[in-house]
């Protein structure tokens, strides 16, 4: 979705060979094909690590799920540490953690998906509500003998994650829901967003050029972001069907029952905005703390709707404080 400045982000980097099988992996070993210096603690003056995009996208790997989806993901970190499931955004693909990632908890074991319809992952005619999202989600764990985890999500990915938590509880550990939305209240007046993404998205036709004008703008940032990154991600984006966009849209990104599920979820759970997010603004903000009012909140002052772009490794601080209340 609507891609900002990764003010403090990894610097990016492409080529290199791809990595070994990654089951059996450890962190620093990842750490090591993956990234020019290992992710560890960094001070303010240190380079932040490079990441090889190429050695990330060639580390996924696919699995045919038993509802015949196939679903595309990266297993990587400590095997035996803390499962975090990352669920990215609408149009978006796994790699949109790259970011974040070298700043995570060295522990944990991440399990970053490429969502049905988007990435690697297979394309079908249906089915794109939240719930088929999230059941995807749920036989990915199975297949992996994942009982229980922690789930990350951003944007679209973070209804996706409300979805699962509110499905599953029993296999829900913590929640981290960035850039979301408690859908629209009944009882309150909605203001139009910044960017009214929907009008421009239904005015597209194939081939999708990611050269073109909309492409440029949906993924433009306020400032300088990894020319090849972005270049990839609107290549990705662009071979995503038109049909795959629409019915995504429609069925995805519909809100008019999140408000009335949430209550269901009762899993510690944090919240966190840039509060110059143009897609999810102040109503959105309201209409999820309401629904959550025990959830603790953190508010980037400044940064928009990618904040894990933005400032990595200060929303990792956040997010690796958060979930290591429940380890």
């Amino acid at each position: 979705m609507f891609h900002q400045a990764c003010r403090d982000s990894p610097k990016l980097s492409p080529g290199g060979s791809a990595l070994r099988a990654l089951g059996a992996a450890s962190w620093l070993s990842l750490s090591a094909a993956l990234w020019a210096s290992p992710a560890v603690a960094l001070t303010p003056d240190d380079t932040p690590p490079k990441i090889d995009l190429n050695a990330f996208d060639a580390s996924k790997k696919a699995i045919t799920l038993p509802n015949a989806e196939r679903l595309a993901y990266v297993d990587m970190g400590d095997r035996l540490g803390r499962p975090v499931v990352l669920i990215h955004g609408y149009t978006d693909n796994a790699r949109d953690w790259v970011p974040l990632i070298p700043y995570l908890s060295k522990h944990d074991r991440l399990i970053v998906v490429d969502l049905r319809g988007h990435g690697r992952s297979a394309k079908p005619e249906c089915c794109y509500t939240r719930f088929d999202f999230a059941y995807d989600i749920k036989l990915l764990l199975d297949a992996l003998h994942i009982q229980q985890a922690d789930v990350v999500g951003h944007s679209m990915g973070s209804i996706i994650a409300q979805t699962f938590a509110e499905s599953w509880p029993e296999r829900t550990q913590r929640v981290v829901l960035i850039s979301s939305t408690g859908g629209p209240r009944a009882s309150a007046a909605q203001t139009k967003s910044a960017m009214d993404f929907r009008a421009e998205i239904r005015k597209l036709k194939e081939p999708i050029d990611p050269d073109s004008p909309f492409m440029v703008a949906w993924w433009s940032s306020p400032t300088p972001v990894d020319e090849d990154f972005i270049r990839r991600q609107r290549k990705d984006a662009a071979a995503i069907p038109l049909t795959v966009w629409l019915a995504v849209l429609d069925q995805g990104l519909s809100l008019g029952d999140v408000q009335s599920s949430l209550p269901q979820l009762k899993a510690p759970t944090l919240l966190i905005w840039g509060s110059m997010d143009p897609i999810f603004g102040e109503d959105d903000r309201q209409s999820l703390q309401a629904a959550l009012p025990a959830a603790a909140v953190k508010i980037f002052e400044g940064l928009g709707h990618n904040p894990m772009w933005e400032q990595p490794r200060a929303v990792a601080d956040v997010v690796n404080g958060f979930l290591d209340r429940g380890s």
